[in-house]
Parts: structure tokens; C-alpha cells; sequence
């Protein structure tokens, strides 16, 4: 459970069971939202979980938990402490349910078969009395409702029952009305009806075939996200010290921070710690994208879930359970299946109303058919047959009995509350296995609307480790004493030149600072031995007092070569100048160019000199730079080209000065290694640290909103035709009706096509695989 951004609520998730459709989706987001206290509700039909934000003075996550599944959605709220064995649990209990359903398949697909058995003297097969017989038919009818179709049965009645129609609903009404229409026209066989009850049969096999295959799907599609989850072991062996070789074996979650673990080749790293006794190498390519094993020695961080893969190490845990970085990544995977694109909205609103049409429409069916289809039309009525001899002619009331079912089990919600979610699974979990976070489907539907990618320069296209190349003097003090003084200054701050300087220097003993003050975009001030020491660039210092002249023997060079440079000013005095270079990162120039290959616009943004930003705006191609930005203007900058220019616009940073901007921006691309809220705002993350991987977000949230395109183009497509033809559309001109059962294999295709559309995804960006796994 997490604060939401919203001051007093909270966020919880609860996990949440039963549903089968958009319309179990729409129904648990109706009954949540209606409670007092719950500002949003977000579900996911493929993961199985509920995200909601709500006041805790207002309502508990253990009420709502309760209420779901008094309606019929078993349901608990997992708890922020919740063990990552748990989760590993509730994979297991997926996986037993899988276990069941190909248990009711069996006995549905032996049902199908007998009944089929029964039709082979059609096509000069023997005759069987026994298989052509009523009673036997009736015998397979019932046991298909009674034991495979029991539970579509009860939860149908159930969704209709709470005013919550689903797809079991519908498959349940047709099934139904099959069976009680044939055993009504077995025991009152003046009322012109046939016996079909070989309807029932084939519908419940067809169904039960096509949801199999399709959980099948939906299995494959959670399988990275099941990688992620089993990366992390169960148990962790225990240390007292380092002289402990074996240690005691404990389960993960009793593990606290400051503990000691012994981990041994072969073995996976249960904690998030530091390398305490030993060197090894280790394989995080299933966490971080890092294909090649990383040498890591005492002193340097481990993550859980990595493979140790050659030495013996200790690690003193600095993170368990939940806070590892492994934990967030699964945290947030699963909570990007819950932020919708605002497409997937609409059609999850159309999905939760889907049954009540159809059933609608189904009635309409029954009613034009009965009463003035087959008037107007007399010839259709040769267009369907019984099973049996002694059964009569076909009659108004068979054949519109029989396209209203048509229409209640080939009607498929499913495909339309399945064609978003499964795409944003098999995307985001592919893209998880890469070091990238993608935080939800809003991100990929922005992403393929995206013009504009704007960079930061210091620590985004550089390696935001700038190094004092030069230093003057204009003082009596040398250039270590400036140096040193700077030091001092920039004791309590965390800019990059900060940094740099106090990697050079040793903080001397005898200078001591106090009054600190930061500008940001400008520069720092202290107190040192009574007097005020000012540090920035040339319009900080001039607000002090101090005015510099750039003509200066040695600074006019040093801007002219691309460096950055702050001065260092006593009360109204220039003492000196320090200069640093920072190097572009390896892959920043074929970022660029791979962008602009996209047809992106790009463009520079920094803080830094004209000079220092031209420079690297030349040698990396880029035409649009702006210097000298103030992280405030950063983001007025965004909105400008947002604004005035229309543009959607993608910025790219690590946060440190440039927070603002990243959530100004339609969408925020943060480096990791940046500060946790350009984590937080970001709508991408790049956990490997990698620029290239920008591209590769770009991509893989290209290729994932095309597959939802494509499902969505598809589900509607499908319900859009097959209902018109199953209701009888094309049954006057072209004597072309689908049968019930028909119908329903019709409606099982059009589930698994979108769920295996969406694992095409795979093959084009095919699974990453760990160095063990290779060697296997």
C-alpha cells in the first residue's frame, strides 16, 4: 500500500477472481466506484487485479474485498508486506485452475464425441441404435450441463442475477434455451419444435475448447511476468559472519536489513546488498537488459534475483522483500496493466453494456424470425434440419429459437476485453525483461503520437560525470586553494560539478561552511570564515556584485572549446575559474540518429553555456539547441511547444534539474540513477541506464499499440459481421446461417485470435534469456 498523489488517499490492490470478460471488468470497476470513499477504480482482466484509490478514514480495502465476492469475484487485498512467495503462491493456484478447465474438457470433448457418434449413417457410417436414439441424446446434454458446463451455468446466473450479464451469461441463455426447447419438444412434440440436443453438447465442447486455448494464450502471455516473479528464490542462507561458510537456512521475508547472506555459485542473490567478502560475476540480463555477466567485488551493489555465477560472496542486505528492486519491477509491471489507454476506456464502457445488447438483440431475432421473417421469407424454412427422423419439418419457432441462440453464443466480448490488456502484458513484460519500464497503455497510445524527443544535456546525451579540466587564478590563492574553497561551498549540494569537484579535492580541515544557499540554474553561496563565498556562472556572480569580463586572459579559450565554466567570487572580488568537461556517452550519437530516422524532431535542452551546448549540438546533428535554460524555464519551454506549436513532445533526463520538465512533457523518459521523482512522474524508465534504450522504448511501445490496434480492429470487426449473419442477415438471398454450434467455435476462434495476435509480439522481440539458461 503506497500514499497516493493525492493528499489523505491511499492505493491499494486487491486480487480479484471470476471474472471471464470486459463485462466481469466493467462489473468489478461499477462495484467498486459506487463505494463511498473510493475516488478510482482500475481492473485488469488478464492479471486478475484491482487497483483503487481511496480514502482509509472512508472505507477499508478488506470491505471492498468482501463485497466482490459476495457478488460472485473471490477477492483479497494484498498487503504492501506481502511476500513475493505469495505471489509465487497465487501463480500456483493459476496453475492448478488451468488443471481443472483441461479436467472439464476432457469430459466435454468424450461428450462431443458420443454425440457425434450418433450422425455417422449421415455420411454412410454404420448405424448404431443405441448413439441415434433420444433418451441418449438427452443422456449427453444433461451431463454436459450438469458437470463441464455446471460452473458457466452458475456464474451466468449469478451475473444476471446481481444485474451484471456476462459471457457466461449469454453462452448460458443459449445453452438453455437449447435444452429446454428440445426437452419440451420431446415431451410436447404438438408444439412443432425438434429435439437438438446435440446443440448443447457441441456449444459447451466448442466453448470449453476455444477458453482453454485461450487461457493457454494468456498463460503464455504472463509467462515474462511469471520470469520476473520466479527470478526471485524463496530461501536465503544466513550468516553471522564471514567466516560462516554454509549459513542457516531462513525463508527471504524473515530476512531484515543489516543481515548477512552467503551466496554460492550457481545461486540466485535473494536481497538487494552490498558485496561484504568476495569477488564473483553476475548475470542481471533478466532484470536489466546487461546481455554479458558484471565482475563484482567487495564494495559493490548486488541486486536480488540476479545469478551469481562463479564465486563464493557474502552480502550484507541493504533491501528485502517488497523494496528490492526486483520487487518494483514486478510492482510495476502489474500496475501498468491497470492504467488504461483511453481507447481501451471505451471499449471496456461499450464491453460493459456488450451482454444487455446482445440479449436485446437475440429477442429481436426470436421475435422478427417467428413472427415475419419466415412470412416474408417462406423458403427459409428449409434451411435447417433435425437430427432425427421422426422429428417434423422445420418451423418458425426451430428456426428463430435457433438464430437467437446463434446470436447469444457468437457474440464475444471476450475478444474486446482482451484485445488491449494482452498486448499491454506481452509489451511491457518484454520490455521489463530490457531494463524498461513502460507505466501503463496512456504511455503507448502517447507514443504513437509522439513529434518531439527533447534531451537534457548534463547526465542524459553526457555521462554526467564532468571532470575539472582547467582552473584559474585571479587572486592571490593557487589553483588548489580555489579548488579546495569550491569544495567547501559545494560540500552540501549534489550537482554534477559539485560532485566533480569534490571527487578532486580533499575537503580541507581548517575551512568550515555555514549560510548555504543554492540557485538553481545559477549557482551556490556559504559563509566561510566570516565571509561570503558566491559559485556559479557568470549571472550568479553579477547578482553578488561581481562582474566578470570573459575577455580574460584563459576563459575566452576555454568556452571557445566547449567547456563549462563557474567562477568563484569573495564578497565583490573574482578569485577564480574552474572549468570541466563532460563526455558524450557512448551511444548518444546513433540514439540521434536512430530518432531522427523515425521522423522525430530533436532537440537539446541545457542549462549550460551557448558555447558548451553548441559544441555537442554540432557533433551530434541536432539543429534545434536551447542554452543557458533555468529548470524552471525547462519546463515553460515544454509547454510552449505543446502550446503554441501543437507538438507532443517526449523529454528525456534523470531528474536532477530537470524534474519539471519531465512531467510537463507528454511523456517523461528517466534515466536511472536519477532522483525518485522523475521516477515517480516519469511515464518510461530505464532501469539499465542505457540512451539506446530510448529507442528501444520507443519501439517495443510502437509495436505493442499496433497489436492493439489490431486486436481492437479485429473484436469489433468480428461482433460487427458475425451477429448480423448469425441472426439470420444473409439466411433470404444466400440461404447462409450459422448453426448454433457454429456459432459458438466461431466465438472461441475470435477470443484465442486476439490473445495470439498479441503473443506475435514475442517473436518480434524475442525473450531475453540468462547466461544459464543459454549454457542449457
Amino acid at each position: 500500500m503506497i500514499l497516493a498523489a493525492e493528499t489523505g488517499l491511499k492505493t491499494a490492490t486487491l486480487d480479484v477472481k471470476g471474472m471471464k470478460c470486459a463485462g466481469c471488468v466493467s462489473a468489478v470497476e461499477r462495484q467498486l466506484s459506487q463505494n463511498q470513499g473510493v475516488k478510482s477504480a482500475q481492473v485488469n482482466l488478464i492479471t486478475e487485479i484491482a487497483v483503487i484509490e481511496y480514502q482509509p478514514e472512508a472505507i477499508a480495502p478488506e470491505q471492498l474485498a468482501a463485497k466482490l465476492t459476495a457478488i460472485g469475484f473471490p477477492t483479497q487485498p494484498r498487503s504492501s508486506s506481502t511476500p513475493l512467495s505469495q505471489q509465487n503462491q497465487r501463480l500456483q493456484n493459476q496453475q492448478k485452475e488451468r488443471q481443472q478447465q483441461l479436467y472439464r474438457l476432457a469430459i466435454a470433448c468424450c461428450l462431443l464425441v458420443f454425440s457425434l457418434i450418433g450422425h455417422l449413417h449421415h455420411i454412410g457410417g454404420p448405424e448404431i441404435p443405441i448413439f441415434q436414439s433420444i433418451a441418449f441424446h438427452w443422456t449427453l446434454a444433461t451431463l454436459a450441463i450438469l458437470f463441464p458446463g455446471r460452473d458457466i451455468f452458475i456464474d451466468g446466473w449469478r451475473g444476471l442475477r446481481h444485474g451484471m450479464p456476462n459471457m457466461n451469461t449469454l453462452v448460458s441463455l443459449g445453452t438453455g434455451s437449447a435444452y429446454i426447447a428440445s426437452c419440451l419438444a420431446l415431451i410436447l412434440p404438438n408444439l412443432g419444435l425438434e429435439c437438438f440436443f446435440d446443440e448443447p453438447v457441441m456449444l459447451l465442447g466448442f466453448i470449453l475448447l476455444g477458453r482453454t486455448l485461450e487461457a493457454h494464450s494468456r498463460h503464455r502471455a504472463a509467462a515474462d511476468l511469471e520470469a520476473l516473479t520466479s527470478l526471485q528464490p524463496a530461501v536465503a542462507h544466513l550468516i553471522g559472519s564471514t567466516d560462516d561458510r554454509v549459513g542457516v537456512a531462513i525463508p527471504v521475508e524473515q530476512l531484515r536489513v543489516g543481515e548477512w547472506v552467503r551466496v554460492l555459485p550457481g545461486e540466485k542473490i535473494p536481497v538487494d546488498g552490498e558485496i561484504i567478502q568476495g569477488r564473483t560475476t553476475v548475470d542481471e540480463a533478466l532484470l536489466t537488459g546487461e546481455s554479458l555477466p558484471v565482475v563484482k567485488e567487495m564494495g559493490d551493489l548486488v541486486i536480488a534475483g540476479s545469478f551469481n555465477l562463479s564465486g563464493a560472496i557474502a552480502v550484507q542486505t541493504r533491501q528485502v522483500g517488497t523494496d528490492t528492486t526486483l520487487a518494483k519491477i514486478i510492482a510495476a509491471v502489474e500496475s501498468a496493466q491497470t492504467r488504461k489507454a483511453p481507447v481501451q476506456k471505451i471499449a471496456d464502457r461499450v464491453a460493459g453494456y456488450f451482454a444487455y445488447g446482445v440479449m436485446i438483440i437475440a429477442l429481436i431475432v426470436l421475435l422478427f424470425w417467428y413472427f415475419w421473417g419466415t412470412r416474408l421469407f417462406p423458403e427459409v424454412l428449409g434451411s435447417t434440419t433435425g437430427h432425427h427422423e421422426m422429428i417434423q419439418p422445420t418451423s418458425p419457432l426451430l428456426l428463430s429459437l435457433k438464430l437467437a441462440i446463434s446470436v447469444l453464443v457468437v457474440a464475444c466480448p471476450c475478444a474486446l476485453g482482451l484485445a488491449t490488456p494482452t498486448a499491454l502484458l506481452v509489451g511491457t513484460s518484454l520490455a521489463a525483461e530490457r531494463g524498461i519500464l513502460i507505466k501503463g497503455g496512456d504511455v503507448l497510445e502517447t507514443v504513437s503520437q509522439l513529434q518531439t524527443v527533447v534531451f537534457d544535456k548534463t547526465g542524459t546525451l553526457s555521462q554526467g560525470h564532468p571532470e575539472i579540466t582547467d582552473c584559474l587564478s585571479f587572486s592571490i590563492l593557487n589553483s588548489l586553494e580555489i579548488q579546495q574553497l569550491a569544495a567547501v561551498v559545494e560540500s552540501g549540494t549534489n550537482h554534477p560539478l559539485a560532485r566533480a569537484i569534490l571527487d578532486a579535492v580533499t575537503l580541507p580541515t581548517n575551512l568550515t561552511g555555514e549560510d548555504f544557499q543554492t540557485v538553481a540554474g545559477l549557482g551556490v553561496s556559504a559563509r566561510v570564515q566570516g565571509s561570503k563565498i558566491v559559485l556559479g556562472n557568470r549571472q550568479w556572480l553579477a547578482q553578488n556584485g561581481i562582474k566578470i569580463d570573459e575577455t580574460i586572459w584563459g576563459i575566452q579559450e576555454l568556452l571557445q572549446a566547449g567547456k563549462t565554466v563557474i567562477y568563484l567570487g569573495m564578497e565583490e572580488q573574482l578569485l577564480g575559474a574552474i572549468a570541466f568537461q563532460d563526455r558524450l556517452r557512448p551511444d548518444a550519437q546513433t540514439t540521434v540518429n536512430q530518432l531522427q530516422k523515425l521522423g522525430l524532431e530533436v532537440i537539446l535542452l541545457s542549462g549550460d553555456r551557448q558555447e558548451a551546448v553548441t559544441a555537442i549540438a554540432n557533433s551530434l546533428g541536432i539543429s534545434q539547441f536551447y542554452a543557458q535554460v533555468a529548470p524552471a524555464e525547462k519546463s515553460a519551454l515544454i509547454a510552449d511547444l505543446q502550446t503554441k506549436e501543437g507538438k507532443i513532445v517526449a523529454m528525456v533526463g534523470d531528474g536532477i534539474n530537470d524534474a519539471p520538465a519531465l512531467g510537463q512533457a507528454n511523456i517523461g523518459i528517466a534515466l536511472a540513477g536519477g532522483t525518485e521523482v522523475a521516477m515517480e512522474t516519469a511515464g518510461i524508465v530505464l532501469i539499465s541506464d542505457r540512451l539506446e534504450d530510448v529507442v528501444q522504448s520507443l519501439h517495443l511501445s510502437l509495436a505493442t499499440w499496433q497489436k492493439i490496434r489490431q486486436n481492437l480492429f479485429w473484436a469489433l470487426g468480428y461482433n460487427t459481421f458475425a451477429i448480423p449473419i448469425a441472426g439470420g442477415l444473409l439466411l433470404p438471398r444466400w440461404g447462409l446461417a450459422f448453426s448454433p454450434a457454429l456459432a459458438a467455435a466461431l466465438m472461441a476462434f475470435s477470443s484465442v485470435m486476439v490473445v495470439s495476435n498479441s503473443l506475435l509480439l514475442r517473436r518480434q522481440f524475442p525473450p531475453l534469456k540468462s547466461t544459464q539458461e543459454e549454457n542449457r
